[in-house]
């Protein structure tokens, strides 16, 4: 329960000269957990290593993802017959290098994914707690709106906004935002009702909080938890919807790379060199696969009732280990 503070509350120096280390203590603390949940930490290690790769792409990318030769087409990769280290990857069929391009592609994915994160939470965020916070008819509108929208196709309105204004990695991210907000409208108003009706809530609005107050001090904070974990979830899916439309070529366009336009390009050749959906393919699950870990360790460590039990059974399970030494010592 978040305790309302008092709106005449000021710092003094040796809080703020404290909050330094309290960071740094919150930190240290949640690298601990991460440590000890090892399937969180391998996919934030594989996230990490993600961004690496996409922020240094130019420097460590061993050949221009744009490069063309013809006489190098199709090369194997580098432990297959007829493969070379020059290309690890091998290249596709206009002899582009498949290693560099899957190197770059990952900056399309993360731009791509973070874009739709930030627009689609932030306003679905907004939306709901419009909707929960003050009901009535703007509860009504705003909740038709979203089961509105939820009706219709949302793969078949990305179609036809990408036919008509055209494929652009700032349409794709429009596009996979309007159709991703009302997930985060829908979860904000549902902890937004069960939120409000809290004393501590009533008890700012009885002081005099205004609205906007109340909203950003005592009901976002219950907003963590949930909405980070969806954010986490959805970051993944909309990686996934990025390299559907750039399959269907209403996404990224040539001459940039894009993981779902590589395995586009390289379906026509699926059983002569296998490599060119392969590779693409498995950087996309390993992407999603290291989201959902990492997901999973986050949605626990932000719920308090999910780290009481998560302690508990950690106790447990230190009991039981020291009451089997002392039964041995017997």
């Amino acid at each position: 329960m978040v305790d309302a503070p008092s709106d005449h509350s000021v710092a003094s120096p040796d809080d703020i000269g404290g909050r330094p280390h309290e960071l740094f203590s919150a930190a240290r603390g949640l690298g601990k957990e991460l440590w000890q949940d090892k399937p969180g930490f391998i996919g934030l290690l594989l996230l990490v290593a993600l961004v690496l790769v996409a922020i240094f792409a130019p420097l460590i990318a061993p050949h221009d993802p744009a490069a063309q030769s013809l006489r190098e087409r199709l090369l194997p990769p580098a432990w297959v017959l007829d493969g070379s280290w020059v290309h690890p990857l091998g290249t596709d069929n206009l002899g582009r290098d498949v290693l560099s391009r899957i190197m770059f592609g990952a900056r399309v994915s993360l731009l791509v994914g973070t874009g739709v994160v930030v627009v689609a939470g932030g306003f679905g965020v907004f939306m709901g707690l419009l909707a929960g916070y003050f009901g009535g008819r703007t509860d009504s509108f705003i909740m038709r709106w979203v089961d509105t929208q939820v009706a219709f196709p949302g793969l078949l309105l990305a179609l036809i906004i990408l036919a008509v204004v055209g494929p652009s990695m700032t349409t794709v991210i429009v596009v996979l935002a309007l159709n991703g907000w009302m997930v985060y409208a829908r979860i904000t108003r549902g902890v937004v009702l069960s939120v409000r009706e809290e004393p501590y809530v009533e008890a700012a609005e009885l002081v005099g909080c205004k609205p906007a107050r109340v909203l950003y001090r005592h009901v976002l904070p219950n907003l963590t938890s949930p909405l980070l974990t969806l954010a986490i979830l959805e970051f993944a899916r909309i990686i996934l919807a990025e390299a559907a439309l750039s399959f269907l070529g209403l996404g990224v366009q040539p001459p940039a790379t894009s993981w779902g336009l590589d395995v586009a390009t390289g379906k026509e050749y699926m059983f002569r060199a296998w490599w060119l959906v392969t590779f693409p393919g498995l950087a996309i699950g390993i992407v999603v696969l290291a989201i959902n870990l990492l997901a999973s360790w986050a949605r626990v460590t932000s719920d308090p009732q999910e780290r009481e039990k998560r302690f508990a059974r950690f106790m447990a399970r230190r009991q039981a280990g020291a009451g089997t030494r002392e039964a041995i010592a017997k």
